[in-house]
């Protein structure tokens, strides 16, 4: 049985070794220009040029041909896609997977809807490799990942919701904390998949103590943790220093944000996928 992994771009994965693989572009949408966020997006030239911007901003998912032509040539597909709640990319995956199983006798394919974005996301495709790898047949798969989702993570630390906020993912009252007097917003992905402020922070030190303080109130006893940062690349190697001298068995990587991920969180943000000790 071939399989094959397809997420969107908000998982931060370019490339991915082992399995079939495939990143479906997000858009990040100016009035004056359209970025693509695949490999050759200059991932810094575009925070730049945004900082500037003026007009209207917001982003653009994949469309159900795009994952349509994803999955092609697979019999198994698994689907990871941002949360529901933020976006239409997990809508547009759902209907091209129904159209697929039509299409292709014998196909299967699921999309998973993370709940969630960035570092989380990935850990829910390294899992479904993992699987894959395993042996596992495509029922096998669905359940085991339906299971282990339940015991993953998502936290920020945001410098800035302006993006957030413009584009109605945030109250405006809520962005207009941020970044005043070095007040930089905790939050976490909800259950329901929405973006939860959980605390204001002062200063690096103090968001960096509040990251590992939540990440252990929500059960994390070392295993997999998979930060992500936009041009923030101190925080998050001091919170992988953390987090090491605490458990040192950790399984802790780190990567630049891709496009979507930058543009929502916005320079200066770490995210950090995780599991808890259930995983």
């Amino acid at each position: 049985m071939k399989f094959k992994i397809v997420s969107d771009s908000s998982s931060n994965i370019r490339e991915f070794a082992d399995v079939p693989f495939e990143s479906v572009p997000l858009k990040i949408i100016t009035e004056e220009k359209e970025y693509v966020d695949d490999a050759a997006l200059d991932v810094t030239a575009m925070v730049e040029d945004l900082r500037t911007v003026k007009g209207k901003t917001g982003t653009s998912c994949p469309n159900v041909s795009e994952y349509l032509d994803a999955f092609e040539g697979a019999e198994n597909v698994f689907a990871v896609t941002i949360t529901s709640n933020l976006s239409g990319s997990c809508a547009a995956a759902i209907q091209a997977a129904a159209e697929y199983e039509e299409t292709h006798a014998g196909a299967h394919a699921y999309v998973v809807d993370s709940l969630s974005t960035g570092g989380e996301m990935r850990l829910l495709v390294e899992h479904l490799r993992d699987r894959i790898l395993a042996g596992d047949t495509f029922e096998q798969v669905r359940a085991s990942i339906q299971k282990y989702q339940k015991h993953t993570h998502l936290l920020f630390s945001l410098q800035s919701l302006a993006n957030l906020a413009r584009n109605g993912r945030v109250s405006p009252a809520v962005a207009k904390i941020a970044g005043v007097l070095g007040i930089r917003i905790v939050g976490t992905a909800s259950e329901e998949g929405t973006l939860q402020p959980l605390h204001k922070c002062r200063g690096e030190k103090k968001m960096l103590d509040t990251m590992v303080e939540e990440m252990l109130g929500r059960g994390f006893k070392g295993g997999k943790v998979r930060i992500s940062h936009c041009l923030n690349l101190e925080s998050a190697q001091e919170l992988k220093t953390r987090l090491l001298a605490k458990f040192p068995t950790s399984d802790i990587s780190i990567e630049p944000s891709t496009g979507l991920c930058s543009f929502y969180a916005e320079r200066g943000s770490v995210m950090v996928g995780f599991e808890d000790s259930l995983a």
